[in-house]
């Protein structure tokens, strides 16, 4: 067995609303067997992995993963499931699991909730091992050791607890967050988007953080603004350390000029040899050090953020406490087995080491990491109290005197930071600044909040709640309007046109369409964007007020749904599409796939559904928001039911399209007055007309903003849609981007409206598509035209060259066989032997792939756009009538 391919889909999913990991398996030798063909084998599966009688499986109970394994299930599934439960003993938090097949015998999709990629990818691809160990009767491994790998990855992967209650603050106001990477992460969408990693926002100034970095110059700006710093200077070598040391007269502290997290600082020095050593030690971790005075007291930190102060903690520096038996080592290493403390930042508390700095503070004190301190004896390993150094926390925000919080809030002035950390010594918490003998000695950018958040003791303060107001005022969820559109045609037209309503109204739109994804009307990436990728783009955009998304199947099914809910969600119809890719092998598993846009929809949205297609109305029990139907059909019975019970729909009536809802139906302008509807004989386009104006309502536009965007949408801004060319011998040309049964067919029946001598379709198939769903185009495109040219799109996808274009010709013929068909493969070539044989009031249709070649090749042979020809027909008709 083994991993064709796997990703991660971190947004809703067609397994699941939550992330998941998406995995390709090949069972290989294992290809239709079950567990119940290998004697032996559930025995040992569950010697091993006795967590697996808790599992449910389908049966929706613990215990119901072991009766599929006593039915008889396919290793496949067996793989999911160890693959869970080792992720279970990892401590990762996934329950759910899905396995499905993928198109042929022995290929199977794994579906996991997936709290951590590195850790659970490295879960299956171990439970593939493990599996197929006991389906061999060998031993499986070191499963411990297994587990603590996967631990550790997890442990790695996960976000520190600062980050973590960033991420959990913006989840309480349903702020959308998106990890990006590490620390990391992207808050909100479009204009509202913030980005920030671990407490440094984007709001932070580089240069603010500069000088905080630089404790010298944060010293003399503090100094300069009336706030008292400890006297001292930067040494630059051991002699001048020494020097400094003397100069002050009192015990000093030797820190490196730029580190952070207490790394190489040292306290409360009294000798020539501490100092000496003391400076060696900072060296490691700047190229300049600091020595300053030792102010005694209580080390306070205070979080400021956005110029107020929220949250004050004291804090200890590590210690352990001797009960008389244990040395110090083997204290610290009793303390770290606390579950609170882990590696740098991951937990709320941090391990202890015994390093050179913890070394010298014990030799102060007349011990070594191997004595044993008598029972009670507090032993310290640190002098600096932080966190990152094994240090506790104390919270006193509500006791520390507020003068102290005030000049917090000055020293975050004073050196320009918006979320700031400000260390001070303090003689006493209750005593005011004015009595003196305080001193601030940093002011930290990136300040943790763990320890505001996570105190050792004292209240708890949600530090990273004032984090995240300071960006998202009260009342903003950090989101905008997102207009999601899926469906199996009509997508794209219906997509512009409520982008064209919506910069209307003047707003900076986002679009993404199969021909591209466009800001404020630029196109900013060219080609078939319509998968999370692209959504991504609109939505991370800080220009972007409303989000326009046409959405489909293939990165619905690849990638899931870039954001987590829409405002409204679109499916305009259902039709035979796609089928045979993907493991799609029906219309209702399109259907299924394309519900997912109306199922993430925010409860207080809405779903606009295309009530003339029986398979889009019956998906309508799966959505919670409510929805508003579009009908061409006056006298639809389920659009009256629906109306009659409250709800809203679009309906197209005696040529004019209403609003219909609480009482008498309301006009939003006749159909001959929208452009693209080509006055109400492309039918196509007054359905999706009738669906955009149905989404941009529901999106808060005005009736009359409707209005004015379906009349103001001409023909030639919806590009490869039924584009028309009159050549100059009189002859048209149409270009659409029609590729399936039910879009050639709209297409045709439009062409049948429009007098001429005789029409040729240049007609292909995509060649991933089912060979029943080829000859199914073959016969949709047969009774519409006189003639046929056969071409190929120049990505095969995988057919054989000329394989689908026999295919197709062939089932025209079949349909069809008194009319001409002629194999043609290249599509220009096609197109220029179409267009040499036409007369002048002859027709050709190209259904194409590449649109540009097209265009150029039009522009060749001197057509022009049917729009601006028929315009300057009659401006000279106007000025034949002029005396």
């Amino acid at each position: 067995m083994n991993i064709v391919r796997i990703r991660f889909i971190d947004g809703p999913n067609i397994f699941t609303y939550r992330p998941i990991l998406l995995a390709r398996l090949e069972l290989g030798a294992y290809t239709g067997k079950e567990s119940i063909d290998i004697p032996g084998f559930r025995e040992r599966l569950l010697h091993h992995f006795p967590g697996l009688w808790q599992h449910h499986c389908s049966k929706g109970r613990p215990g119901g993963f072991i009766e599929r394994l006593e039915d008889g299930t396919y290793f496949g599934h067996i793989c999911e499931h160890v693959a869970i439960e080792i992720g279970h003993l990892a401590g990762i938090p996934a329950n759910y699991g899905k396995t499905v097949y993928a198109g042929r015998a022995g290929l199977y999709d794994v579906a996991i909730e997936c709290a951590s990629f590195p850790a659970q990818r490295r879960a299956l691809e171990a439970a593939l091992d493990v599996v197929t160990a006991l389906a061999e009767g060998r031993e499986p491994g070191d499963l411990d050791a297994l587990v603590r790998e996967v631990a550790r990855l997890y442990e790695g992967d996960r976000l520190g607890p600062s980050t973590q209650a960033i991420v959990d603050a913006c989840r309480r106001r349903n702020i959308p967050v998106r990890r990006l990477q590490g620390s990391f992460l992207e808050l909100g969408y479009g204009v509202h988007r913030k980005r920030i990693e671990a407490t440094i926002t984007d709001r932070t100034s580089c240069v603010a953080a500069d000088i905080a970095s630089d404790k010298a110059l944060t010293k003399r700006l503090l100094d300069e603004a009336g706030i008292a710093v400890p006297p001292g200077g930067v040494a630059a070598d051991e002699d001048e350390a020494v020097r400094l040391w003397r100069s002050l007269g009192v015990p000093a502290v030797v820190k490196p000029l730029d580190a952070r997290q207490g790394q190489g600082v040292s306290l409360r020095l009294e000798s020539e040899a501490e100092v000496r050593a003391a400076y060696r030690e900072a060296k490691r971790y700047a190229g300049d050090v600091i020595v300053e005075a030792y102010v005694p007291g209580e080390n306070v930190r205070v979080l400021v953020v956005d110029g107020r102060a929220v949250a004050a903690s004291v804090r200890e520096p590590a210690y352990v406490e001797g009960d008389g038996v244990h040395t110090v080592r083997e204290l610290v290493d009793l303390v770290n087995r606390d579950p609170r403390r882990g590696e740098g930042h991951e937990k709320p508390l941090t391990k202890i080491a015994i390093d050179e700095i913890a070394r010298q503070v014990l030799a102060r004190q007349g011990m070594s990491p191997e004595s044993v301190p008598q029972a009670g004896e507090r032993v310290a390993l640190r002098e600096s109290a932080n966190l990152s150094t094994g240090g506790e926390a104390r919270d006193v925000t509500d006791v520390l005197h507020a003068s102290y919080l005030r000049v917090a809030e000055r020293a975050a002035e004073a050196v320009g930071l918006d979320v700031c950390g400000v260390d001070l010594v303090v003689p006493s918490l209750a005593s005011a600044a004015d009595a003196g003998g305080w001193a601030v000695i940093e002011v930290n950018a990136c300040p943790g909040i763990r320890m505001h958040e996570h105190p050792s003791s004292g209240s708890p303060r949600r530090a990273a709640e004032a984090i995240v107001a300071s960006l998202f005022p009260a009342g903003s969820d950090g989101r905008i309007p997102i207009v999601s559109i899926t469906g199996t045609n009509g997508k794209t037209t219906t997509a512009r046109l409520v982008a064209h309503g919506f910069t209307l109204a003047g707003k900076t739109v986002g679009l993404t369409t199969t021909g591209g994804v466009y800001i404020g009307g630029e196109c900013v990436c060219k080609g078939d964007t319509t998968g999370p990728m692209s959504a991504r783009l609109v939505l991370s955009n800080p220009r972007v007020e409303v989000a326009v998304l046409e959405t489909a199947r293939g990165g619905i099914v690849r990638g899931g749904l870039a954001y987590d809910v829409a405002d409204v969600g679109v499916i305009t119809n259902l039709s035979l599409d796609h089928v045979g890719q993907d493991g799609l092998e029906s219309i209702d598993d399109i259907a299924f796939v394309k519900a997912l846009v109306g199922e993430c929809v925010r409860d207080d949205g809405a779903v606009v559904l295309n009530a003339d297609d029986p398979r889009v109305l019956a998906l309508a029990p799966r959505f919670r928001a409510p929805l508003v139907l579009v009908s061409q059909v006056p006298e639809n019975p389920h659009v009256a039911r629906h109306v009659r019970a409250g709800g809203m729909a679009v309906v197209v009536s005696d040529g004019v399209l209403y609003e219909w809802q609480e009482g008498a139906p309301q006009p939003i302008l006749p159909v001959r007055d929208i452009p693209i509807c080509l006055g109400g004989l492309a039918r196509f386009h007054v359905e999706n007309a009738a669906l955009a104006a149905a989404a941009m309502r529901a999106a808060g536009l005005a009736r009359s903003t409707v209005a004015q965007a379906l009349a103001t949408f001409s023909p030639e801004q919806n590009t490869g849609r039924l584009e028309m060319y009159v050549l100059p011998n009189g002859a048209r040309v149409v270009l659409d981007y029609g590729h399936n049964p039910a879009g050639f067919l709209q297409v045709g029946q439009w062409l049948q409206a429009l007098p001429c001598r005789r029409r040729v379709g240049v007609v292909g198939v995509p060649g991933d598509r089912a060979n029943h769903v080829v000859e199914e185009a073959g016969r949709a495109l047969a009774p519409w035209f006189d003639e046929f040219i056969v071409k190929e799109d120049d990505d095969l996808r995988g057919r054989a060259p000329g394989e689908i274009a026999r295919l197709l010709a062939s089932s025209i013929a079949s349909a069809c066989p008194d009319k001409p068909v002629a194999i043609v493969l290249d599509e220009r070539e096609a197109f220029t032997r179409a267009a040499k044989s036409l007369g002048p009031e002859d027709i050709a249709c190209v259904f194409y792939e590449q649109l540009a070649p097209l265009r150029a090749a039009l522009e060749a042979l001197g057509a022009r756009p049917w729009h601006r020809a028929a315009a300057e027909r009659a401006d000279e008709r106007m000025a034949m009538r002029l005396p």
